[in-house]
């Protein structure tokens, strides 16, 4: 069975950093491109960053650029998502998703076919 199961968030202060996993089973990652979205009370869901089956730089949502860096080690079929001089604007659930391709084109969700059930993040003093 695929599934996508993300891990990591928690409760951090502002200016405080955690690391997001998503870690995949019953499909091999290197075929494909992952994203990461987030969606927080009362607002739509949002792309945040995506990465190609290969990994390298990355893409950015320009409010997390600079303070995110995405990463993947295919050999343990993980992705993850380094979060670091976070806000409380950061505050959602986040998910990762498999995009139907192998490289990244922006965050359509009708781009990316199986998604995690999400881990809370909590920015807050």
């Amino acid at each position: 069975q695929l599934r996508l199961v993300e891990s990591g968030g928690g409760l951090v202060q502002p200016g405080g950093s955690l690391r997001l996993s998503c870690a995949a089973s019953g499909f091999t990652m290197d075929g494909y491109a992952i994203g990461w979205f987030r969606q927080a009370p009362g607002k739509e869901r949002e792309g945040v960053s995506c990465i190609s089956n290969r990994g390298g730089s990355g893409i950015y949502a320009d409010a997390v650029k600079g303070r995110f860096t995405i990463s993947r080690d295919n050999a343990k079929n993980t992705v993850f998502l380094q979060m670091d001089r976070l806000k409380t604007e950061d505050t959602a659930v986040y998910y990762c998703a498999r995009r139907r391709l192998s490289f990244c084109l922006g965050y359509r969700a009708h781009d990316y076919d199986y998604w995690g059930q999400g881990t809370q993040v909590t920015v807050s003093s």
